[in-house]
This record gives structure tokens, C-alpha cells and sequence, in this order.
């Protein structure tokens, strides 16, 4: 059965992008598969794991529509994380995927898309699926196992048209899935 608690992954506020020469949107990339990770340059564990983890995720699924945003979440040392500071991080170590300054909000030090994903800090990673929905919502570097068999799996499911319904016994347009139990 599809998954009737389904949520809409949040439209990202990005401030400043890099390696993309237009603005993406996650309504512009609908149809594809989104790997959305949230890092801070000065975050150990990004840099020692989360980081390496998406290099390997994008040579793995570099052949595939699958798309790599990052996502700079500064909600500490902010006078040390300038678009500056990223800019020479990115070339340092070679990132190649689209990176977007998580926005920052003039009320809080939890910048604006932290607070809509409610990401409780760095790394995060979130897996969106082709109609926009969140598949699977991480704090921390999980298991390069379980991420590749997630985003393979994502990659690999149908795409529901808006116009398509799942009548109650689980069958619509000629497939029947089974039901849970």
C-alpha cells in the first residue's frame, strides 16, 4: 500500500548557491530522487564521514537521475561559516554537487530550513522521493549499506501520476500491491 502519512518535503530557503549555476527547487526537480545532506564545514563528523559518504553515494549513483543537494546548515560560529569560508572548503575538498546556504532567520541561530526539516543538527540526510515526498529522515552518517539500498530503492519505484487512485483493495491501473499486515 502506499504510504497514506506520506509529507511533502518542505521547499528549501537557500540564501547562496554553489557548483549550480541556477537556483534549484525541489518543485523543479520533481520526478527525481533528491539526497538532501546538511552539513557545517566545521563539523567533525561531516567532514570525516558524512562528506566521504556523499562523494561514494555520487560515483555509485552518478549514472542514475538521482540528485545530490547539499545543504550548509550554520546554526553555531556563525561569524567563522561565511559563504567565504564555503566557498574555499568546496574547492578545498572537491565537492562537486549543488551546495545551498541554508537561510539564515533574524530570530533565531536555527537557520530557516534546519526548522522546517526539524533537523536536529549536523550531519543530517534526507531522502525525497519522485513525487516530493520524505522516504527517510536521518540525524548522523547511517550505514553506506542501508543509504545505497534506500536511494536504490527510491530509485527504482514507480512514479504515481497526480490522477491515479489505489482503490481499497490495495489495486489501481492494473497492479495490485500487497497489503501489510
Amino acid at each position: 500500500m502506499p504510504n497514506e502519512t506520506a509529507i511533502t518535503a518542505p521547499e528549501l530557503a537557500v540564501s547562496q548557491w554553489f557548483n549550480t549555476r541556477t537556483p534549484l527547487t525541489l518543485e523543479g526537480l520533481r520526478g527525481r530522487v533528491i539526497y538532501l545532506h546538511s552539513f557545517q564545514l566545521l563539523c567533525p563528523g561531516c567532514v570525516s564521514e558524512s562528506l566521504p559518504q556523499v562523494r561514494r553515494i555520487e560515483r555509485l549513483f552518478g549514472h542514475t537521475d538521482l540528485q545530490v543537494i547539499g545543504l550548509h546548515t550554520v546554526f553555531e560560529h556563525h561569524e567563522a561559516m561565511t559563504p567565504v569560508t564555503l566557498k574555499a572548503f568546496i574547492h578545498e575538498y572537491r565537492l562537486t554537487s549543488p551546495i545551498g546556504v541554508d537561510q539564515a532567520d533574524g530570530q533565531s541561530d536555527i537557520p530557516v530550513t534546519m526548522r522546517r526539516y526539524g533537523l536536529r543538527g549536523t550531519p543530517s540526510s534526507v531522502l525525497i522521493g519522485r513525487d516530493g515526498t520524505i522516504l527517510h529522515h536521518a540525524f548522523g552518517v547511517e550505514d553506506d549499506m542501508a543509504v545505497g539500498a534506500r536511494i536504490a530503492m527510491a530509485l527504482a519505484a514507480p512514479v504515481r501520476d497526480a490522477g491515479e487512485s489505489v482503490g481499497s483493495d490495495g489495486c489501481a491501473d492494473g497492479r495490485c500491491e500487497v497489503s501489510e499486515r
